[in-house]
């Protein structure tokens, strides 16, 4: 039996909002994903100002693969190592019945946040995750608060959309939506994904350019 999936293809729209020096973009992609290590990003469209794309949703994806290149999932899990778990309660999200959970982090490492998670009552899958980091990945990075939310493909769960806030120096407010949609298998459903080239470069220079030309 598959327990996890081996690989996956999806479009990613991100759009960004610079408030406070009146500037925006919209980036739309296509991510391939191959376990445990790959992840390519490759253009399809971008309206708005490039200052957005070059230095606001370029260091987004840098920071995604590099996340995942450097195996860092485990040090970041939502798990009792990492947090203190609390029940909350139930409540509705969306029609569903969710059980709450606060989380909040036994130390101050990158990656960690306080807030909260929400488990499907029915079957124990992650449907949101929301709140603060509890320490800035950079120094240009003041504050971030985000909304996660995800949706059940086969057995498997998948990021559906992240809302997010951030101050940053030099920049001030920024509002960045990032949705993932059209997942896509090798095979007939996520049970059995294979098949995906496993030499795929992680962020390809023909693929995704930080800079314009």
């Amino acid at each position: 039996m598959i327990t996890e999936v081996r690989g996956s293809t999806a479009t990613t729209l991100i759009r960004v909002e610079l408030p406070d020096i009146s500037q925006r973009g919209e980036f739309e992609l296509q991510r391939v994903y191959v376990a445990p290590k790959t992840l390519e990003f490759t253009p399809v469209r971008f309206t708005g100002d490039n200052f957005v794309k070059n230095n606001v949703i370029a260091r987004l994806l840098q920071t995604e693969v590099d996340h995942l290149r450097n195996s860092q999932q485990f040090a970041t899990a939502i798990n009792g190592t990492n947090y203190k778990i609390t029940y909350a309660g139930t409540r509705q999200i969306e029609g569903r019945v969710v059980h709450v959970f606060k989380l909040k982090p036994r130390k101050r490492r990158v990656g960690l946040f306080e807030g909260r998670m929400f488990l499907d009552a029915f079957n124990g899958n992650l449907v949101r995750k929301e709140g603060r980091l509890v320490r800035s990945p950079s120094f240009i990075l003041k504050r971030a608060e985000f909304t996660q939310d995800y949706t059940d493909i086969g057995r498997f769960t998948f990021l559906k959309h992240t809302h997010s806030v951030a101050s940053i120096r030099l920049i001030g407010r920024t509002t960045v939506d990032i949705y993932n949609s059209n997942y896509r298998f090798p095979s007939a459903s996520p049970d059995a994904v294979s098949g995906l080239p496993t030499t795929t470069p992680l962020l390809r220079e023909d693929s995704f350019q930080v800079s314009d030309r």
